[in-house]
């Protein structure tokens, strides 16, 4: 199971993911990175098709500042995966004597970032499909994201589009370890990207950890004000 979520706050955004890979057919699950810087103001993840995503990670790398720098980064950004998912589903082998083949090579693309200082998310479904989620805030893909949608709408009450992007940080962090607890198969150590106009931080497995922390400092405050309402 995969998880990819990006959240909007007042002055940035917030792209992270699980790291845990699992391959049902084969009975095997390793950790692998799922979130790939797109230039030095954006990042993507994805879910679905190792095969594809690997393709695209190579092609993004090359292209992003074409990306970022056009007038529509959501048509940018299909212009670049489209070819790559239809020489996967044309290439696609159904049938293999002897075997059984999963679903065909589909995959999820879900990038965050900033062009001429505006904030964008952007998904592209294996469809080729682009929506736009910066309104709105908050979006997941890959399997995990209905479980993720969930727990964006319980803390939707904290308002992160209103609040500085640190906050926003801890709530990614937040969905992410809940998740590990609550899904098997989402797990491993978790990607992080702070994006701003001034450019994308990539946090490292220190600076998770001083996340973690404040994380920590959240939920004690809420217990000590749930155990001092009614007093």
């Amino acid at each position: 199971m995969t998880v990819v979520l990006a959240l909007r706050c007042e002055d940035g955004l917030v792209i992270g993911a699980d790291t845990q890979i699992t391959e049902n057919d084969r009975g095997m699950s390793y950790p692998a990175p799922k979130l790939h810087a797109l230039g030095e103001h954006a990042a993507w993840g994805g879910s679905g098709a190792r095969g594809v995503l690997t393709d695209l990670a190579a092609d993004l790398h090359e292209s992003a500042g074409e990306v970022l720098q056009a007038t529509d980064v959501g048509h940018a950004l299909q212009a670049r995966v489209l070819p790559i998912f239809r020489h996967h589903y044309d290439n696609f082998i159904e049938d293999v004597p002897g075997e059984e083949m999963g679903a065909t090579p589909s995959a999820y693309v879900l990038a965050a970032g900033y062009s001429q200082d505006r904030p964008w998310i952007i998904e592209v479904n294996p469809t080729g499909l682009v929506s736009r989620y910066e309104d709105i805030g908050f979006h997941a893909i890959g399997s995990g994201a209905p479980m993720a949608q969930q727990a964006g709408a319980l803390l939707a009450h904290f308002r992160m589009v209103q609040r500085p992007v640190r906050y926003g940080v801890m709530g990614i962090v937040r969905v992410l370890d809940a998740l590990t607890i609550t899904s098997p198969s989402v797990g491993g150590p978790i990607d992080l990207c702070r994006i701003t106009p001034d450019g994308a931080h990539h946090f490292d497995d220190e600076e998770i950890a001083e996340v973690r922390d404040d994380v920590k400092t959240w939920v004690e405050r809420e217990q000590e004000l749930l155990d001092g309402l009614f007093t």
